[in-house]
């Protein structure tokens, strides 16, 4: 929940020239509040920046107060939407079986969805990161089309904490999730505390495909540099 349409216009203007660096087959996706949404997908149009919501509900319509469509996305030049965010999980009582449903509309109007999993510290502690990831996974992905589909590994206990997983235990966690995939190509990213200062070196793990960036995304030359990783 950052940035106003003014803000938001701001940082596109300083962030887009950076993009004359970035290898041409590089995919840059830029996941905005709802009420960005618009005024991004114009001054995005003819750049090579993709756009993408913070989340989607399950119906295309009804008396869901609050919540946003496919359609409505679909409308403004959406692309992408990220589903099961750990903050939508821990704050806003998403459920795997909601997330479910919120993957499936997405693909149904032919969004690309980026579900998101991970563990909290108490969890890590407890050894639970397989078994609870596991879970998600097959919870989340019943009757989801894995050819329209990014998976982004986001440990809660590494966002916004300055706490960053290690890129050797982030590349195992990302490798076993991949492992209980059908479609062993997804593109898997990881997410938490994704700084300039480390991309490199989580981008240079086999297993990783991208990153799902947060705080740092928001000065255009930071995150320029992370999109420019080496």
């Amino acid at each position: 929940m950052f940035k106003t349409q003014a803000e938001s216009q701001e940082f596109l203007l300083g962030f887009l020239p950076y993009l004359v660096e970035t290898p041409p087959e590089r995919e840059v996706v830029l996941c905005v509040p709802f009420t960005d949404l618009s005024i991004m997908s114009k001054n995005m149009h003819g750049t090579r920046v993709q756009l993408g919501a913070q989340n989607v509900h399950w119906e295309a319509s009804g008396a869901y107060t609050g919540e946003i469509s496919a359609p409505m996305l679909l409308e403004v030049g959406v692309r992408y939407v990220v589903i099961g965010h750990s903050e939508r999980r821990q704050f806003f009582g998403e459920t795997d079986e909601t997330v479910n449903l919120r993957l499936k509309a997405a693909q149904s109007f032919g969004l690309t969805p980026i579900l998101c999993v991970g563990e909290s510290k108490q969890q890590r502690d407890a050894g639970e990161t397989e078994s609870l990831i596991s879970m998600q996974l097959q919870k989340d992905l019943v009757d989801i089309d894995q050819h329209n589909l990014i998976v982004a590994y986001e440990p809660i206990w590494a966002i916004g904490t300055g706490d960053t997983c290690e890129a050797k235990e982030a590349n195992r966690v990302i490798g076993l999730i991949r492992s209980q995939l059908s479609n062993p190509d997804v593109p898997i990213q990881y997410g938490g505390s994704v700084k300039p200062n480390n991309i490199d070196e989580i981008m240079a793990q086999p297993e990783i495909d991208g990153a799902l960036v947060g705080g740092a995304s928001l000065e255009p030359d930071g995150f320029a540099r992370i999109v420019n990783y080496k």
